[in-house]
């Protein structure tokens, strides 16, 4: 029982140290709510989703 505990454990660190290093932008905060839990939408994105028909 003892081998799969440890296993996860080096297994999990390699995950982070792999993700760190890589450069990826992680969030580690969870679920956001409110104003600031979506990015703003650029003006130009607008703009092609409105004209795009359906």
């Amino acid at each position: 029982m003892w081998k799969i505990a440890l296993a996860f454990i080096v297994f999990a660190a390699l995950a982070m140290l792999v993700l760190i290093k890589t450069g990826a932008d992680i969030d580690m905060g969870g679920e956001q709510h409110g104003a600031g839990a979506h990015p703003a939408e650029t003006p130009a994105a607008a703009a092609s989703a409105a004209s795009t028909p359906r």
